[in-house]
């Protein structure tokens, strides 16, 4: 079946751990850490939701703790971002693209990995969200910041669309490659558009300066 295709799921997650573990290096430099706080990072914000997503659903150990090539790929960022952080900050536009495909892919492949650990359809909704905007918040409170996912343009909401069409698909019995794709594309059109048209969740309204 294809909530047990490996292969899509190893591919799914290498991407999401490279793009994220960039975004944990640029975090970590900004904040003038050293290397090892770089790579720290790059860890925590490329293997923190996968981390998280693989304790929920009982897959131990998780991935981002003993697949050699995931934690590759992230030290890996966290290398480039060290060395070459100036151009990445010269392009930064093509940072917030890959953190949107980044987003994608996790919230849709974690969906798809609870489902194939027989969790319920909402719990596996709530873990492909989890597991897109998890790194990202490991990241920002060991970066001293409200992460976020809780105060930028639309992050999770984008997020929990994905997640919910694969299980949605799944429920229905039309699961397939192009759905799974589809879904990753609908993620990250959602998430671009929100950044590029300044979209956010509705905020409380201020009445006055004493809260």
């Amino acid at each position: 079946m294809l909530i047990h295709n490996a292969e899509l799921q190893l591919v799914l997650d290498l991407v999401g751990v490279f793009v994220f573990a960039l975004s944990g290096g640029l975090v970590a430099v900004r904040k003038g850490l050293d290397l090892v706080g770089v790579l720290v990072l790059s860890w925590v914000a490329g293997l923190g939701g996968g981390v998280l997503r693989d304790v929920f659903i009982g897959a131990i150990p998780p991935v981002g703790l003993s697949d050699w090539r995931q934690m590759l790929a992230a030290l890996v960022a966290g290398s480039l971002v060290f060395v070459m952080h100036p151009a990445f900050h010269r392009i930064s536009r093509v940072v917030r693209v890959l953190d949107a495909a980044g987003l994608a892919v996790f919230a849709v492949g974690g969906s798809l990995k609870a489902l194939g650990f027989d969790v319920g359809l909402l719990t596996a909704v709530i873990v492909g969200v989890l597991t897109a905007v998890g790194g990202g918040m490991l990241r920002d409170v060991l970066a001293g910041q409200v992460p976020e996912v809780l105060r930028r343009e639309l992050y999770a909401v984008p997020a929990l669309l994905g997640s919910a069409t694969v299980v949605f698909a799944f429920r229905e019995g039309f699961l397939s490659g192009y759905v799974v794709w589809g879904a990753v594309a609908l993620v990250f059109v959602v998430r671009m558009a929100a950044v590029v048209l300044d979209l956010n969740a509705p905020h409380p309204l201020r009445t006055g300066d004493s809260l």
